[in-house]
């Protein structure tokens, strides 16, 4: 070898071991940002059946209701229960004095005995000129007249029957009797007090509480956009399970029925009625309470849910999420939601099923950063399909 060219070997062998620690030094830059890219957690988004809650504020109202009357006039001389305690139909309330309804019952059974004895001779005169009349023994008239007679004095007796049956019935209603099962409240009349058949008070009131209504106000846009989302297809009927929450925010622990919705709107609120039908044995719920009632009014079949913390704000309020997409790199998508469901969003538009939305690591995310994605802990699964789905990819 010539002394000249062994320069030139030391500068080509120099230049590729340069070459060749670049090499290495850009795999382990390589190789250092891959190790580098932040792992986040997602789900994968899958369409379940959500049902639509609805939330209406309500009034309990009494399952019967019955004013205590009086049907006769008189002199109430005493009162027969213990106000504020459970009573039973046909249970006697009050006493009116009955003095003179007796004597109307006296009298009218004399007048019943007098005219079933005028009927008696009556009806003997005219089975006598029978067989007088047809000897022509008297006149024709007289046995005419005596016909008509007897059948006055029949009448005459079903008159005073009529009679004696009403001063009966008036006589009976000189003991006032519960008209319905149910609890009593306070006395309006005491004893000595004179009362009417015609007077504006009542006595008492009577109110069963066990079932008890819930009536429920619902706007009747809302009414009839559900009812035309029905017709369409796009949602479901629902259940009529009714769940109540008191007015301490505690949870009723009884669920009751939707009975019937109105088929009128108020022309003053706008809105309908409906009313809901719930057991009540320890009669915690009473007659006017203010209540808030919870029932999934109808099912949406294809709904789409987003865990909440996959929902993050822009500055206008808008939502958007970050996705997973291709090459694992981030993508930014603005969603609508409509409404939450336990602990997740329904999303209206924005999101298909089978994309893959990232719901832990958000914070410090950008479009296009590449990331680990790795399935998010089962708590946060969205549905079945969703961690079917996730266990997929």
């Amino acid at each position: 070898m010539m002394p000249k060219q062994r320069p030139l070997l030391l500068t080509g062998a120099l230049c590729a071991a340069i070459l060749s620690l670049g090499a290495c030094a850009n795999k382990d830059d390589q190789g250092g940002r891959d190790r580098g890219a932040p792992e986040v957690g997602y789900v994968v988004a899958a369409t379940s059946a959500v049902p639509i809650t609805t939330e209406l504020g309500g009034r309990t109202v009494a399952f019967e209701t019955s004013e205590v009357r009086p049907q006769v006039s008189g002199l109430i001389r005493r009162r027969l229960f213990t106000e504020g305690g459970v009573v039973r139909a046909g249970q006697p309330l009050y006493e009116i004095d009955a003095s003179l309804y007796r004597a109307a019952v006296d009298q009218a059974e004399a007048n019943l005995a007098s005219a079933r004895a005028s009927a008696a001779a009556a009806e003997e005169k005219a089975k006598r000129f029978e067989p007088l009349a047809k000897m022509q023994a008297i006149a024709e008239q007289d046995y005419t007249d005596a016909l008509a007679a007897a059948r006055v004095a029949r009448a005459a007796v079903a008159q005073n029957a009529a009679a004696l049956e009403t001063a009966r019935i008036n006589l009976r209603y000189a003991t006032i009797t519960a008209p319905i099962s149910g609890r009593i409240g306070r006395s309006l009349a005491t004893p000595g007090a004179l009362v009417s058949a015609s007077q504006a008070q009542p006595l008492a009131v009577i109110q069963q509480l066990d079932p008890i209504y819930v009536d429920m106000q619902q706007s009747s846009a809302e009414l009839t956009a559900l009812r035309q989302s029905l017709a369409s297809g796009g949602t479901q009927p629902g259940s009529t399970a009714v769940r109540l929450k008191l007015e301490d925010g505690s949870d009723y622990g009884f669920t009751g029925t939707v009975q019937f919705s109105e088929m009128t709107v108020n022309e003053a609120t706008g809105t309908v009625t409906l009313r809901a039908r719930f057991p009540n044995p320890k009669r915690l719920l009473l007659p006017g309470m203010f209540v808030t009632a919870l029932f999934d009014q109808a099912v949406e079949p294809d709904a789409i849910l987003v865990p909440q913390p996959a929902i993050q704000r822009d500055f206008d309020g808008s939502a958007f999420v970050y996705l997973v997409g291709k090459d694992n790199k981030v993508v930014r998508r603005k969603v609508a939601t409509e409404r939450t469901a336990g602990t997740n969003w329904v999303i209206s538009a924005g999101i298909n099923p089978g994309e893959r939305i990232i719901t832990q690591g958000v914070g410090n995310l950008r479009t296009g950063m590449q990331v680990r994605p790795v399935p998010a802990s089962s708590a946060q699964q969205v549905g079945a399909a969703g961690r079917e789905a996730a266990k997929g990819k």
